[in-house]
């Protein structure tokens, strides 16, 4: 089988495996659509109070707020991807059975995540943020190319986001605890995504800087590309810096811990 082949199977792997627990999608959608008419309300009430906050207007909060919940369990915001599986693999040893496929280590997990983002996105955002657009008003755009640009955007913040779970999951290799390691990335997902509050938002201290980091890359920068608050080519190339650069770092931190195995005799 060829390599494109072998890992497009995992995706649909990863796609199938998800797709069969229904319940916990069905829950999954209810409580994205509870939480996204809550966080709807605050924001209304917010902007309200502070008209064109962060250069949004009303029907753009809402939009986002909607958005976020769509993609908060494609995304795996908070965690929860492919990274929980591998944390529990390199804290058992089943890791040695991954490093002896004949498949590159990355690429294989990797591939599993975007078949389980694509599953989340399409079985767990669609209908919370069709929800959004039928009973509040949103900017949404009336463009095909738009929709479009939003959908490659959205596939780059998937890459960014397995890219940072990744790396988290790499560092079982020398903590063997996942506790402190999931709380860290739950925490810096939900605030440096801007999953609470669009980070166009923020204070300018601190909204310069995370607005910088990897993390806007998941929720912020698809957001603005979706409303066309943003040039598509500096979205791109922010998201795409991150992807590659998140995913070298990590391919040099799996040698670095591959070393680390053989040289304990895993």
């Amino acid at each position: 089988m060829g390599s494109g082949r072998l890992y497009g199977t995992v995706a649909v792997g990863g796609f199938r495996r998800y797709a069969t627990y229904r319940a916990a999608t069905a829950a999954g959608v209810f409580t994205n659509t509870v939480f996204g008419v809550i966080l709807v309300y605050t924001y209304l009430a917010l902007w309200d109070e502070r008209p064109r906050l962060g250069g949004y207007d009303q029907a753009q909060a809402v939009t986002y707020a909607w958005l976020g919940q769509a993609l908060y369990a494609t995304l795996a915001i908070q965690g929860g991807g492919a990274e929980k599986e591998l944390m529990s693999r390199i804290r058992t040893g089943e890791i040695a059975v991954d490093l002896y496929r004949p498949a590159d280590l990355q690429l294989w997990w990797l591939a599993g995540d975007l078949g389980r983002s694509v599953f989340q996105l399409l079985g767990r955002g669609v209908i919370p943020f069709t929800f959004g657009a039928v009973f509040f008003t949103m900017a949404l755009p009336r463009s095909a190319a738009t929709w479009a640009a939003f959908v490659v955007a959205v596939a780059l913040a998937m890459v960014v986001s397995f890219a940072i779970r990744y790396l988290a999951a790499l560092a079982m290799f020398w903590l063997m605890d996942d506790r402190g390691i999931n709380q860290t990335v739950m925490i810096a997902g939900v605030f440096c995504s801007g999953m609470v509050l669009p980070l166009n938002a923020f204070p300018e201290e601190i909204g310069s800087v995370v607005r910088a980091l990897p993390w806007a890359a998941q929720l912020q920068v698809p957001a603005d590309v979706l409303m066309g608050e943003t040039s598509l080519w500096t979205a791109y190339a922010f998201q795409a810096g991150w992807a590659v650069a998140l995913l070298a770092l990590g391919r040099l931190l799996q040698a670095a811990a591959t070393r680390r195995v053989v040289v304990q005799g895993g």
